[in-house]
């Protein structure tokens, strides 16, 4: 399924996609047909383009962080923020994109995880990129969100909002580009977290 601005979000349950390992990737055309990567460079626009992804994530004792190749903050399945990131392809010859994996048998200890993409380096260009982000939970069919609404003056794009309901799993579509940093995208959702600079 695909979530969209009149059918923005959908529930998991336990059983139904709300557990196991769900994958979370972000991927985009080329234009002109072709397939490729999300971090293959995108050429024009202000040159090539090196996109990542990430997220925010808060577990429910308080916990709080982001999962995100910048900094090498790559995560960790069996332990907060039960959310891994699988890599960072900068050469872009990685054509499955970059992946997050939620290791949703910890939903209890899970209070929400925010996934969003970022411009690394290189002129904002959303709109030729064409991004998409699918959505693998287990039992459940893939759900599918479009970045459609291209902001190419921004660098952030939240993309979708995860919330542990009571056991069960919210995924809600955000696709709001943020202007600014990893701390703007944490005051634009009320994360509450200090932030120093950061390299890969």
């Amino acid at each position: 399924m695909t979530l969209t601005k009149s059918a923005p979000s959908i529930s998991l349950t336990k059983g139904a996609g709300a557990g196991g390992q769900m994958r979370i990737n972000l991927n985009w055309s080329q234009g002109a047909g072709k397939s490729g990567g999300f971090l293959k460079r995108l050429s024009g626009g202000g040159g090539a383009v090196d996109l990542d992804l990430g997220c925010l994530w808060e577990t429910t004792d308080g916990q709080k962080g982001v999962v995100q190749a910048l900094g090498n903050a790559f995560g960790d399945l069996n332990r907060p923020p039960y959310v891994l990131l699988d890599g960072d392809d900068r050469s872009g010859t990685n054509t499955g994109g970059e992946n997050l994996v939620v290791n949703l048998d910890q939903l209890d200890r899970i209070r929400r995880v925010l996934v969003f993409a970022y411009i690394y380096e290189g002129a904002p260009n959303w709109a030729a990129a064409d991004g998409v982000v699918t959505l693998y939970p287990v039992g459940a069919g893939p759900i599918e969100v479009r970045l459609d609404e291209p902001a190419n003056d921004k660098r952030f794009c939240a993309i979708a909002l995860l919330t542990n309901e009571g056991g069960s799993l919210r995924v809600n579509r955000e696709v709001r580009y943020i202007a600014g940093s990893q701390s703007d995208v944490d005051r634009a959702y009320s994360w509450g977290m200090q932030w120093t600079a950061g390299r890969k």
